[in-house]
C-alpha cells in the first residue's frame, strides 16, 4: 500500500509516519518547499512529492498512484478550508481509494474559524465517493506543553492568555496517529467520523500541579495579556495571530467543554495516553537529556 501524507515534516503529521511504516506502508510525503526534502527523508518517508495545497494541478500529480491520503490542514491559514477541499478533489480525480482527514473536535463551532474551516473539508469528503475516515481530535497535548516545557520549568509558571481555570479535554497526537494508520491500513474505521479524546477534562491549574509533581518543584498556573503572550511566543502579525486572539477570547467567554474517551479507547483497544502520563514522559526525557550532558 502507498499513502500520501500531508505535513510529514510537521510536528503532528510526522507522528503518523512511523505508525504507517511499522504496518509496511510505502509513504510519499507532500512538501511545498524543496528545502524540506531531506527533512522528509529523515522522517523515514520513501518518496517525496513537491506540491502546493494552493495548486490543484500539483496536488493531482502528487496523489497519482497512491492508495490512500492522510491530510491535516494548516491551522488558522486564511484559506484553510479551500486548501483542504482542493486536496480532497485532487485525490478523487487521481483515483485514491482511502482518505483520512485529521480535523478538529466540534467543527460546528462557527465562531471559531479554525473549527469552522474543517466543515467544508468534511463535506467534500462525504460527497467524494472515496472511503473516508474523519478524525476529530481535541486539543493536542504536544501543542503547548512540549514547545514551552523549558520555559515553564525556568520561570516556574505555566501561563497562557486565557483563564487558568478553563477545563478542556486533551489528546496525545501519537494516539491520533495510530488511529489514522489503522484507518488507512484496515477496513474497520471506513466511513466513520470519530471524536478522539483522552479521559477527562483538566484545567491549567491542574496541569501545573501535575508538572510540579513530575519535576519536584512548584509550578504555578498563570494568565498573560494576549499581546505579551504573542510577543513571547513569536507569533507574527496577521491571520495566525488574529486566529489565536479569537480562539482564546472564545475560551474566556464560553469555556471549551466536551470530550469523551469512549471512542478512542474502543478503537485502540487500550487506555489512551493521559495528560499525567505525557507530563511524566516529558519530565523523564528532560532528566535523561540533562544526565547525558554531565
Amino acid at each position: 500500500m502507498k499513502v500520501l501524507t500531508i505535513g510529514a515534516t510537521g510536528k503532528y503529521a510526522s507522528l503518523v509516519v512511523p505508525e504507517l511504516k511499522q504496518r509496511g506502508v510505502t509513504i510519499r510525503a507532500l512538501v511545498r518547499d524543496k528545502g524540506k526534502v531531506d527533512a522528509a527523508r529523515q522522517q523515514g518517508v520513501d518518496e517525496v512529492a513537491i506540491a502546493d495545497l494552493r495548486d490543484p494541478e500539483s496536488l493531482r500529480t502528487a496523489a497519482a498512484g497512491v492508495d490512500g491520503v492522510f491530510h491535516i490542514n494548516p491551522a488558522l491559514a486564511p484559506d484553510e478550508a479551500e486548501m483542504g477541499v482542493a486536496m480532497v478533489e485532487a485525490a478523487k480525480v487521481a483515483g485514491v481509494r482511502k482518505f483520512v482527514f485529521s480535523g478538529v473536535i466540534h467543527p460546528s463551532l462557527s465562531k471559531l474559524t479554525n473549527h469552522a474551516a474543517k466543515r467544508p473539508v468534511e463535506e467534500a469528503l462525504y460527497e467524494s465517493g472515496m472511503e473516508f475516515t474523519v478524525l476529530q481530535p481535541t486539543r493536542f497535548m504536544q501543542q503547548n506543553l512540549e514547545r514551552d516545557w523549558s520555559v515553564v520549568l525556568e520561570q516556574g509558571h505555566f501561563s497562557l492568555p486565557y483563564s487558568k481555570h478553563l477545563k478542556a479535554a486533551y489528546v496525545d497526537y501519537r494516539d491520533v496517529a495510530e488511529v489514522a494508520a489503522l484507518a488507512l491500513t484496515g477496513d474497520k474505521l471506513g466511513y466513520g467520523t470519530f471524536e478522539l479524546c483522552a479521559p477527562g477534562m483538566v484545567s491549567r491549574v491542574e496541569i501545573a500541579a501535575m508538572i510540579g509533581e513530575a519535576v519536584g518543584q512548584t509550578i504555578a498556573a498563570g494568565e498573560l495579556p494576549f499581546d505579551e503572550w504573542v510577543q513571547a511566543a513569536h507569533i507574527p502579525e496577521g491571520t495566525l495571530r488574529e486566529g489565536f486572539r479569537q480562539l482564546y477570547a472564545y475560551y474566556d467567554q464560553y469555556d471549551f467543554p466536551g470530550g469523551n474517551a469512549l471512542i478512542l479507547r474502543a478503537i485502540l483497544g487500550r487506555e489512551p495516553r493521559t495528560m499525567q502520563q505525557y507530563i511524566q514522559e516529558l519530565a523523564n526525557r528532560k532528566a535523561t537529556t540533562l544526565g547525558s550532558q554531565k
